[in-house]
């Protein structure tokens, strides 16, 4: 749906040309599928110089477009540029209102990975293929995961872009469980994991340890205490100032590098650089395992 968005400054046009109820019957028209300037006047029973008026009224304020278009001869075809019309009520020294929207994917829901043993990927009642085996994390029971891990690689999300048309995210929040990954597990043990939103860098958090020997609030009784138990819950946040981990600030990007506008979804990466540090590898949680009741938690703020 494409929408035409107003302001004060520029509606009047619009309503003039609006206030005419031939003009209004040929968007009605038009709102079906595009026709030529004869076809409307025989649908409103009006001569083709009155029709082709009204038209060029409409074309005057960017409502409809008519082109040229091959057929019996050349003919004027007309069809609608907006589904919708907006008009924001305010002046221009008002604040205008932010909206938001927020959603949850599950861990197990990722569109790429690579990863490198060890390595498992787990549901609520044990382990999905094999563990150890990278091949585990394609096998279609994934999405049911609640604990993943591996010693090296990348796990990557596409989240719905539900920024509307005519809008700018003006801050994008996302939130998730992790820790490092050590054999069983080891407190000691940092590893520098790494954030992307849409291919481009946001940051790197260096997890202290990979977190066992006591079970987590949420994780299931049959999973041993001597491995992996919980993790702790970040937030990566992108605004108009920087990024941030944490609240910290962390880089002066901004949210408009990463151009949320420019993709039909937001590209969510968590992963061990190359040239990490400290490669301690990943644990990630999900609402089943873990201390924290959430998948990776995405949060948009925008405004016109």
């Amino acid at each position: 749906m494409k929408k035409l968005q107003l302001s004060f400054d520029n509606m009047v046009p619009i309503n003039k040309a609006l206030a005419n109820q031939t003009r209004v019957q040929i968007l009605k028209l038009l709102s079906d599928k595009p026709y030529n300037v004869n076809d409307l006047a025989e649908k409103l029973e009006l001569p083709f110089s009155t029709t082709a008026s009204h038209v060029s009224k409409l074309e005057e304020v960017d409502l409809i477009t008519t082109e040229l278009v091959p057929g019996r001869g050349t003919q004027k075809v007309s069809a609608m540029n907006y589904d919708r019309i907006v008009v924001d009520l305010y002046t221009s020294d008002e604040k205008k209102e932010e909206q938001q929207v927020t959603y949850e994917m599950p861990i197990g829901d990722y569109l790429d990975c690579h990863v490198v043993p060890n390595c498992g990927i787990v549901d609520e009642k044990g382990f999905i293929g094999m563990q150890d085996d990278p091949r585990s994390f394609y096998e279609p029971d994934r999405k049911q995961a609640q604990l993943l891990y591996f010693k090296d690689g990348f796990v990557e999300y596409r989240f719905p872009n539900r920024i509307p048309y005519g809008f700018r995210a003006s801050e994008l929040e996302i939130s998730a469980e992790i820790c490092s990954e050590a054999p069983n597990h080891k407190l000691d043990w940092p590893s520098d994991i790494t954030a992307w939103v849409n291919h481009e860098e946001v940051g790197t958090w260096t997890s202290p340890g990979d977190f066992g020997g006591e079970r987590g609030q949420l994780t299931p009784e049959w999973w041993r205490t001597n491995l992996t138990q919980y993790g702790l819950l970040k937030h990566w946040k992108l605004n108009k100032s920087g990024c941030y981990i944490d609240g910290e600030k962390i880089s002066d990007r901004t949210i408009d590098d990463f151009q949320l506008s420019n993709y039909p979804y937001i590209a969510f990466r968590l992963g061990i650089k190359e040239d990490a540090v400290n490669s301690g590898g990943m644990n990630l949680f999900g609402p089943k395992f873990g201390n924290h009741e959430q998948g990776i938690v995405v949060h948009i703020k925008y405004d016109s």
